[in-house]
């Protein structure tokens, strides 16, 4: 019989022991960082709810990286698929979920924050608003929950640079004004902090008629190549300077 010496024990124990211990520990965090299962959101219209969760699912099998830039919202940046080929910038990340809400975003920042991202750009709340009734003070809530959201990243990792974007115009009359009363409300709250930026995306999408360019988008809400090239053209010397 060989003998062996208590630093040999000592080795073997550690190549068992360690990396089964290590993986466990990432799995922990993992799961801790995304919401669970059951959450329901009730802003979130029926597929939204089932979407969301499909979605956290694969955002845990592939997790930020320190000092990534996130494009966060819902399927208008999901649409965008991958943010670093557009932007010919390696470290972007795409945290759209198609179909969600301001609250929904609320319930998944954890991610965001312990992963000290170098920037996020931010675009929600059209679903808000397509989803329910609105009324002033509903409205005022959306925006107060875009507020809600920048504040939380900025004060949980302070080095990141924060931009909220405004929510696109739409092809649908009904929702003219109540994109104008939420976007003014988002530039307000942003007028009286020193957390964040806004960048103006309504601006370059909207028409003369207070809609949608209805060549930038499929459907008179989602973009289409040309919407998101436009998009892109508009960022990229914002991006370039990160």
């Amino acid at each position: 019989m060989i003998a062996m010496h208590n630093t040999d024990y000592l080795k073997i124990l550690l190549l068992i022991v360690f990396p089964i211990t290590l993986l466990s520990q990432n799995n922990l965090t993992i799961n801790h960082l995304y919401p669970k299962n059951d959450l329901i959101i009730k802003s979130q219209d029926d597929w939204g709810k089932k979407n969301y969760k499909k979605v956290i699912e694969e955002f845990k099998e592939k997790p930020l990286n320190l000092n990534d830039i996130v494009f966060l919202g819902n399927s208008i940046t999901a649409g965008g698929n991958d943010w670093s080929e557009r932007l010919n910038i390696s470290n972007i990340k795409n945290r759209g979920i198609g179909g969600d809400t301001t609250d929904g975003v609320i319930a998944r920042l954890d991610e965001i924050i312990y992963f000290k991202p170098k920037a996020v750009f931010l675009l929600i709340g059209i679903n808000d608003l397509w989803n329910n009734p609105q009324t002033d003070s509903s409205i005022k809530r959306i925006g107060n929950n875009i507020h809600k959201i920048a504040i939380n990243i900025s004060q949980k990792s302070p080095k990141t640079i924060i931009y909220v974007q405004t929510v696109l115009p739409v092809k649908k009359e009904i929702y003219k004004n109540q994109i104008i009363s939420l976007n003014q409300i988002i530039k307000n709250n942003a007028s009286n902090s020193n957390s964040y930026s806004v960048i103006d995306l309504y601006s370059i999408f909207v028409n003369d008629s207070g809609l949608i360019i209805d060549e930038l988008s499929y459907d008179g809400v989602h973009l289409n190549e040309k919407g998101y090239d436009h998009w892109v053209k508009f960022i990229k010397p914002i991006v370039d300077q990160l």
